[in-house]
């Protein structure tokens, strides 16, 4: 009988895989591991996470958006649709309690992204854009567009939660003349201040805290 006959019904062996094994890598003596690279900052997470959320925001759009074709009128609405995740009480024009502070009880005004956070997400993600290949002169988060309506909101809140945002005034350097002899026989060497530059930060700097837990839903949320 052909030997090859008799194993017609077996089941064919499996051949070792052609795959080699990985090189063993060896240290050099007295050398240590590399460190494990360093968790991304807070800013940084935030920051990633507030981009997710517009490239999804962009994706349920109707019709869906392109980020090539984004405008800031687009930012805009999408600053706009981001308020009904808001925790801030923003009194209309008709409330008893408009302009009041702490008002003594609640009332039915609805709830706004405060401007801190809106403007805070802004910084983000315009520096977001970049970091993935937009150009800075088609930054829709920098367009003008964008900051009158940011200038808008700030001041309509102020008014209705009558809580001023004001911005640091910026410390100019004193600048002292030096004066000239008429004679000519020497000058006299002026002495110049430095004046302490004042942080030039907008009101509202917990608004990149407050952003957190106000967006954090608006990822899953279709338009």
């Amino acid at each position: 009988m052909d030997p090859s006959s008799e194993g017609a019904g077996a089941p064919s062996e499996q051949l070792p895989s052609s795959t080699t094994s990985p090189p063993i890598v060896v240290q050099p003596e007295g050398s240590s591991p590399a460190p494990p690279p360093a968790p991304p900052s807070r800013y940084e997470s935030q920051k990633r996470r507030d981009w997710n959320t517009f490239l999804q925001y962009l994706q349920n759009h109707k019709p869906p958006l392109t980020l090539v074709r984004c405008s800031g009128a687009h930012v805009i609405e999408f600053l706009k649709y981001l308020d009904q995740f808001g925790k801030t009480k923003v009194h209309v024009s008709g409330c008893p309690y408009f302009g009041h502070p702490n008002p003594p009880a609640p009332c039915a005004c609805p709830l706004k992204q405060a401007w801190g956070s809106l403007d805070a997400l802004i910084g983000r993600l315009r520096a977001a854009y970049e970091e993935n290949g937009g150009r800075p002169e088609s930054n829709p988060f920098g367009a003008k567009a964008v900051r009158i309506y940011l200038r808008e909101v700030r001041e309509g809140q102020a008014k209705a939660r009558g809580i001023p945002y004001e911005k640091k005034k910026r410390k100019r350097p004193a600048v002292t003349v030096a004066a000239v002899s008429s004679s000519g026989g020497g000058n006299d060497d002026g002495g110049g201040g430095d004046g302490g530059a004042g942080d030039n930060t907008v009101g509202g700097s917990s608004g990149a805290t407050t952003s957190t837990t106000e967006f954090s839903t608006a990822t899953t949320t279709t338009v």
